[in-house]
């Protein structure tokens, strides 16, 4: 009787306006890395419904980061864009442009907890989160490249299994004894893969970075605004002559392009004994591989150096007030702590909180699984992922030009200096 009392007065009240309607929220979302990990987030979404019923979210999964983009600008334009999205740390510009999004520092300053929310992140992490002075965006599926590498080919060649490259020297040292060739010359295992498609200009930044200084932050290669690129600078040159002489004249990685999504694949099969990947492929090589592999930071020349990469949580204009309020919420929930643990145990993305891993959970996880903290303890030689206001005409007109030197179309030089010519005519208009 009192099931179907509370019943009668649910919808008693409905009637009668006393039970308010939940605020219904769309949550746009990309899965880079792996597809199954949309169920991860679709299970996480209906744990956040189910706690809150006044704030029903709706995932809708769209694709890759590009895809989730493209769609997200189409809503936008249609009129009806998300409440809330995550897209690419870099997209901020494009978002900018179009006046889609709104900043969160307000949000921020109204919860009691809020600077100590934001201060939790990683600073390497924030830091394509903010332009003009303000926070516009908060990490989530963050991660940077990392070395992954196979301890059995190690011991088969007389390495130590426990001493990754830690130099460029070593890198080249290393993957000439790990690269193997057949008799007739062919190449059954390469000492090294990098990506040389999509995720290519993420990788190649990594070199970049390594050619500074340690401990600082000399090698620039964009304004804070966004307006200016320095594909010129002697930092750029020295990562593309490092990079094309790895396939062209130590010939311990395949010349050429080389699919992004294939390389974890040729790791696994030992038709690479080293490769350069996210982090966010740590959970889908540990749950694959069937061999010993570890994971390293990325070798440099001068020092260790990364950019960060992937996607943070946008809320939307266009949107009613309460909307962006739930949004928040919704934001605030899948951040917590406990949350960003999860995610990153089931993902392998780096979780993006410090208090994270300081969780039972997380600290059970790391300590019987340590690889998960190399990328975290690599933030610190971390720099922000490139990013400016009409990013992929940019970075398709680098990668265009970076193809010309290393397939021999072009010296560095004179591909470097077209590069930047032609990314001064796209970002013209954007400067003041």
């Amino acid at each position: 009787m009192r099931r179907y009392l509370a019943v009668f007065v649910f919808i008693l009240g409905v009637s009668v306006g006393l039970v308010a309607e939940p605020v219904k929220l769309t949550f746009y979302y990309p899965v880079s890395v792996a597809g199954p990990l949309a169920k991860v987030i679709e299970a996480m979404v209906a744990e956040f419904n189910a706690a809150h019923p006044d704030i029903q979210v709706t995932p809708v999964f769209a694709g890759g980061y590009n895809d989730t983009l493209l769609k997200v600008q189409a809503a936008i334009l249609g009129g009806t864009p998300p409440d809330v999205a995550i897209l690419l740390s870099t997209d901020l510009f494009t978002l900018k442009a179009i006046d889609a999004i709104v900043p969160l520092d307000d949000f921020i300053a109204d919860d009691a907890d809020g600077q100590e929310y934001i201060d939790d992140f990683f600073p390497a992490l924030m830091a394509n989160s903010l332009l003009e002075g303000k926070i516009w965006s908060i990490p989530f599926q963050r991660s940077t490249p990392i070395l992954y590498y196979n301890k059995d080919l190690f011991r088969e060649v007389g390495l130590d299994p426990d001493k990754p490259p830690t130099t460029w020297d070593e890198l080249v040292e290393y993957g000439l004894m790990l690269t193997q060739r057949a008799p007739d010359g062919s190449v059954t295992r390469w000492g090294l893969e990098v990506p040389f498609s999509g995720g290519f200009i993420w990788n190649f930044e990594a070199f970049i970075y390594q050619t500074g200084c340690p401990g600082c932050n000399e090698v620039k290669i964009v304004s804070d605004d966004g307006t200016e690129v320095y594909f010129t600078s002697q930092h750029v040159l020295t990562a593309l002559r490092f990079f094309r002489d790895l396939s062209v004249y130590y010939k311990i990685m395949p010349n050429g392009y080389i699919n992004w999504g294939t390389v974890p694949s040729d790791f696994l099969a030992g038709r690479a004994a080293m490769i350069y990947h996210s982090t966010g492929s740590l959970t889908h090589i540990r749950n694959n591989a069937s061999f010993e592999f570890g994971v390293a930071f990325m070798p440099g020349l001068s020092c260790y150096g990364t950019p960060t990469g992937g996607g943070n949580f946008y809320i939307f204009k266009g949107i009613p007030e309460d909307h962006r309020k739930a949004a928040w919420t919704f934001v605030r929930w899948m951040t917590s702590p406990e949350k960003v643990a999860e995610w990153s145990i089931k993902s392998g993305y780096i979780a993006v909180r410090r208090s994270a891993y300081d969780t039972e959970l997380m600290s059970a996880f790391t300590a019987e699984h340590p690889e998960y903290l190399v990328a975290r303890d690599q933030l610190a030689y971390a720099h922000k992922e490139f990013a400016c206001y009409n990013r992929a005409k940019v970075t398709k007109i680098l990668f265009d030009q970076l193809a010309r030197a290393i397939l021999g179309e072009a010296s560095p030089e004179e591909a470097l200096e077209e590069a930047q010519r032609q990314a001064n005519a796209e970002l013209e208009p954007f400067r003041k």
